[in-house]
């Protein structure tokens, strides 16, 4: 199972920016995923995350201005995470993280994975 994420950049204050994770990879089953951010310096946060049976968990910080959306294709599941009315605050590396079973067989293996990071920068 592999997460890739994109769309970070750069965006003035007030802007928007869409932030989207790809789930792909064998047989799997996936129990929530989420969105977590890391600053300059400082510790490595929940943004938003998505249980299994669909409810949003936001950080305070942001409810209200990000939104996330969950879509399902073949052999592929994506997090979207919309960010709007951004604050220079939000200006972090952001990470997507997954958690479920791979399946293979009767047998099944837990994982939890981190995609690599994007950059999302917001100027003031």
């Amino acid at each position: 199972v592999q997460l890739q994420a994109s769309g970070g950049g750069l965006v003035q204050a007030g802007g928007s920016l869409r932030l989207s994770c790809t789930v792909s990879g064998s047989t799997y089953v996936l129990s929530s995923i989420g969105w977590y951010r890391q600053a300059p310096g400082k510790q490595r946060d929940l943004v938003a995350r998505v249980s299994s049976n669909g409810v949003t968990d936001y950080q305070d910080s942001v409810r209200g201005r990000f939104t996330t959306s969950r879509e399902n294709a073949k052999e592929r599941v994506y997090l979207h995470l919309q960010m709007n009315s951004l604050k220079s605050e939000d200006t972090a590396v952001y990470y997507c993280n997954a958690d479920g079973e791979v399946v293979h067989g009767f047998a099944t293996r837990p994982f939890n994975i981190w995609g690599q990071g994007t950059l999302v920068t917001v100027s003031s």
